[in-house]
């Protein structure tokens, strides 16, 4: 029996695969040029070399030659890190062969419906373990810690509401950073805690722009103008917003020039940078839902991170991003060449989140409250940080390739 007349041609169906599968690399966050590189490689394993394609932080624009008809698609929101998995999963197996269009297009067209991989009240422990070992590594005291536990909960209080009151969402980075460094001041003005700036950042870690920011900095190297300026700049406002929530909060509650000090209290010992990587790595798991069987790598991947990041920090902040962003890239990569169902965004993303540069920008904003005179100061260092952040992440991939090619053909060590 013949097709309908309406029926889609193959050609069509595969323009729709190649959109479905567009959209969803955008949503977890990839560049814009690794997507165009990666989606030219799918259109041409699927007998289409020449598609025509132009990817945006929310959209693409795609035609399976010059001069074809041409889609547009819009992407929806973020995919959580199983999700994503799962994405990168089937991009390969298009690319291998072992996946056929028609059963990609339905997993993907799945792929959001797809409950979390753990129970709901597990959410607000795993925003809690985060900023836990965010602030273990940022400020590890003893009373710092608990009142960034403390906060992450309240921070959780307030996204559940935002969900519910769209004019809450927009206005969340204001609100959030306000009410966790009113908390934390008044915490500090009774004396329960010290080095409150740094203590205000681990419950706001995990909203910071920094991931953002950065990504829009390598799409900017890479020659994607309208990509990267647009993340910078979204990146920039939202920074602001949150800036605004504290100083809003310096100036209701009066705090002292002296109290925004960027004071580091130690009080845990030298077991505190361990205890908060394993804290990172277990709230990231639950909160992205991601398999407990990819822990150990998690864990693996953010450790010499975390290490790479200190060493180079003790000369400068820059290189230690840089260094920590190039340590990140080769070391998920060559994971992911050694277990190939292991998908290097999976392991390299919560190493990614550790380097925390939009907690250095926050750092950075407040300080102008305690010293205007130092504004330009203060904006050149988190250009910098970002700046390096961003190129070690297209060196680390530049090196990681052709080391992974060859781990890839290397016998197998068991």
């Amino acid at each position: 029996m013949s097709a309908p007349a309406d029926a889609p041609s193959d050609d069509e169906l595969t323009l729709r695969l190649l959109a479905h599968l567009g959209t969803a690399m955008i949503a977890t966050g990839q560049p814009v040029h690794e997507i165009e590189q990666e989606l030219v490689a799918v259109g041409a394993r699927l007998g289409h070399p020449g598609i025509q394609l132009g990817a945006g932080p929310t959209s693409l624009t795609l035609a399976l030659s010059a001069g074809a008809p041409a889609t547009f698609a819009a992407a929806q929101s973020s995919l959580r890190l199983d999700q994503a998995s799962d994405v990168r999963r089937i991009r390969h197996q298009l690319l291998t062969g072992e996946l056929p269009p028609d059963d990609a297009f339905a997993e993907l067209a799945a792929l959001r419906h797809r409950p979390p991989l753990y129970p709901r009240w597990t959410v607000p422990l795993a925003w809690v373990a985060v900023a836990a070992g965010i602030a273990l590594i940022l400020q590890p005291g003893w009373a710092n810690v608990t009142a960034a536990a403390a906060c992450a909960l309240v921070v959780v209080g307030l996204l559940s509401l935002a969900r519910r009151m769209p004019v809450l969402m927009v206005l969340l980075p204001t609100v959030a950073a306000f009410v966790v460094s009113c908390m934390v001041f008044a915490a500090a003005h009774a004396g329960l805690v010290q080095g409150p700036l740094r203590t205000v950042l681990p419950p706001l870690a995990v909203l910071l722009p920094g991931a953002l920011m950065v990504t829009g900095m390598s799409e900017l190297a890479a020659g994607h103008m309208q990509a990267g300026s647009a993340r910078l700049t979204y990146g920039t406002v939202q920074l602001g917003l949150f800036a605004l929530g504290l100083v809003a909060a310096v100036a209701v509650l009066r705090v002292p020039p002296e109290m925004l000090a960027n004071l580091r209290v130690d009080t845990v010992g030298w077991w505190a940078a361990p205890l908060g990587i394993l804290a990172i790595g277990v709230g990231i798991s639950l909160m992205e839902s991601v398999q407990w069987r990819l822990m150990p790598w998690i864990l693996l991947v953010l450790l010499v991170t975390f290490l790479a990041q200190t060493a180079g920090q003790l000369s400068h902040a820059g290189l230690g991003g840089f260094l920590g962003a190039i340590t990140a890239t080769l070391g998920a990569a060559l994971v992911e060449a050694r277990r190939p169902e292991l998908a290097r965004l999976v392991v390299f993303l919560p190493s990614f989140w550790l380097l925390v540069p939009g907690s250095l920008g926050l750092v950075g904003v407040s300080q102008l409250v305690a010293d205007p005179a130092q504004a330009l100061d203060f904006g050149l260092g988190v250009v910098v940080v970002i700046a390096a952040i961003a190129l070690g992440l297209l060196v680390g991939s530049a090196v990681a390739r052709p080391l992974a090619d060859l781990l890839r053909r290397a016998p197998s060590l068991g």
